[in-house]
C-alpha cells in the first residue's frame, strides 16, 4: 500500500473531548487526492498504530483534509496518541481515500442520523447536497450539547435552506433518546438514510430499517462486534498464480496467505475499512464484515479476507 506524506497545519477544538485535525500537502505541487463525501483515510501513527478516520471537511476545507477525532479512554490507543502526542507542524503517513459510505446524490430527501463522533461524515454529504440544491435531513445524538461537534458549521449548513437539523441531547433536562423507529417510520418513499454511531445505535438502526430497500440504506461502523473467522480447515485458491494456501485453525484467510508470501492490502483487520476487500470467483464465503448488505453478502461476489471465513471445502479468490 503506497503512503502519502502529509503535513498538520492546524488542530481546531471542536467539542469536549473533540480535535479536528487539518492537513495539507508538503508541496503544493503534489495536492492530495481528491475524494467525494463518506471517504476516509488511514492514518499510520508510530510503529504499528494505524486507524481509520473519516474525512469531515467543511466548505472551507478545500485541498485539505479534516480529520475529527473523540479522546476514548476505552479506546485501542488512536484516540489518546491523537490528543496527546500530534501538534501542528508534524508530518504524518495516510493512505489514499477510500469509500465504503457513499453517498447518493439524486435522492429527493437523504436522512443522516448521527450518534456523537458518527457525525464526521455527514459534514461533507450535506455540504454536497446543498451545492447541490438536494433536500437533507441531520438527527444529531449526543449525550450533552458541550460533547457536539460542529453546531455551528451544522446551523450555517441548514440556513442555505436545503437542510433541517434536529438535535437530541438526552442526558440534558426534557432530553430524550431519538426514536429510530419513527424516524424510519415518517421516510417519504425514495428517501436514503445514513446512519454512523455506536454499535448499539446501528444495530437498532439496521432493524428498524429492515422494510426499506437495501438500496436506501446505509450505515458505517466505527469497530466490529463480530469475532472474526479463524476456524480454518479449507483451502484458498489464488486464482492469477493457481497456487493454494491451506487455512489452519487459529488463522484467517490473509494471515494464512501472507504467510505464504503473498502481499495483499490490508488496514483495520476488523471489517469495517474495506481495505482487503477481494473479489471471490467460486466458494462460499463466511462473511463476518461491518461493511457487506444483506444482498451483497448473499450474491457473494466479494469478501473481507482480515475477518471473513468459508463454509465450502475451497474457495477461489482473484488473488
Amino acid at each position: 500500500m503506497s503512503l502519502i506524506k502529509a503535513r498538520i497545519v492546524a488542530i481546531r477544538y471542536e467539542a469536549r473531548d473533540v480535535l479536528s485535525y487539518v492537513l495539507a500537502p508538503l508541496t503544493p505541487a503534489q495536492p492530495l487526492p481528491a475524494y467525494a463525501p463518506g471517504a476516509h483515510i488511514d492514518v499510520h501513527l508510530t510503529g504499528a498504530l494505524m486507524r481509520t478516520y473519516s474525512l469531515s471537511n467543511g466548505r472551507g476545507d478545500a485541498g485539505l483534509y479534516r480529520l475529527t477525532v473523540q479522546k476514548d479512554p476505552k479506546s485501542r490507543g488512536g484516540s489518546i496518541y491523537m490528543h496527546d502526542s500530534l501538534r501542528a507542524g508534524q508530518e504524518v503517513e495516510i493512505s489514499t481515500p477510500r469509500n465504503n459510505f457513499e453517498l447518493c446524490e439524486d435522492a429527493p430527501l437523504s436522512v443522516f442520523i448521527a450518534g456523537g463522533i458518527g457525525v464526521t461524515p455527514f459534514i461533507p454529504m450535506m455540504a454536497r447536497l446543498s451545492s447541490l440544491g438536494r433536500r437533507w435531513r441531520l438527527h444529531y445524538c449526543v449525550r450533552t450539547r458541550e460533547r457536539a461537534a460542529f453546531i455551528e458549521e451544522i446551523e450555517q449548513l441548514t440556513a442555505a435552506g436545503h437542510g433541517e437539523a434536529v438535535f437530541n441531547f438526552d442526558e440534558e433536562p426534557g432530553g430524550s433518546m431519538l426514536d429510530l423507529n419513527a424516524v424510519i417510520a415518517s421516510l417519504p418513499e425514495g428517501a436514503h438514510v445514513y446512519c454512523c454511531g455506536p454499535t448499539g445505535m446501528l444495530h437498532a438502526y439496521q432493524k428498524a430499517a429492515e422494510r426499506l430497500p437495501s438500496e436506501c440504506v446505509h450505515f458505517e461502523y466505527f469497530s466490529s462486534d463480530v469475532k472474526a473467522a479463524a476456524e480454518g480447515g479449507f483451502t484458498v485458491v489464488l486464482q492469477k498464480t493457481g497456487s493454494e494456501v491451506f487455512v489452519k485453525s487459529g488463522e484467517t484467510i490473509l494471515q494464512a496467505i501472507r504467510s505464504a508470501g503473498v502481499f495483499v492490502d490490508s488496514s483495520c483487520e476488523e471489517g469495517i475499512c474495506g481495505a482487503c476487500e477481494t473479489k471471490v470467483i467460486s466458494g462460499t464465503p463466511d462473511h463476518r464484515d461491518m461493511i457487506l448488505s444483506d444482498r451483497e453478502r448473499t450474491e457473494s461476489k466479494s469478501m473481507m479476507i482480515c475477518c471473513s471465513g468459508c463454509k465450502s471445502d475451497r474457495l477461489v479468490l482473484d488473488l
